[in-house]
């Protein structure tokens, strides 16, 4: 068991160097074809590739946690038929609608 983490710990270092080498260098090389042709803005340098992309990361990839479209209602998953119940109802009275029950189902008359 050791000797594996002997072998992995490097290969997962060098794994990350390679993955940032190869971020921080594609978005040097998508600013430096597309901003300062379209609206003259200046070249970077990889450093400055690498930024912004941490900075991208920051502001729009967030630092951590759940993925995902529906991440943010997971919780619904374990919770009881009641308790599923109660967060439709709150969820209704949000959108506007009444906490009442729904209304029954017109009876449809035949035509003579």
């Amino acid at each position: 068991m050791r000797r594996k983490w002997i072998i992995m710990v490097p290969i997962g270092i060098a794994a990350i160097a390679v993955f940032t080498f190869i971020g921080g260098q594609s978005v040097k090389l998508l600013w430096n074809w597309l901003l300062p042709p379209l609206f003259g803005f200046p070249e970077v340098t990889f450093w400055q590739g690498l930024g912004l992309l941490a900075l991208c990361r920051i502001l729009f990839g967030g630092i951590g946690g759940p993925r995902g479209p529906n991440a943010r209602w997971r919780h619904r998953e374990h919770m009881s038929a009641a308790e599923r119940e109660g967060f439709r109802r709150r969820m209704r009275a949000g959108f506007g609608e009444p906490l009442t029950e729904p209304p029954a189902a017109p009876t449809i008359r035949p035509t003579e």
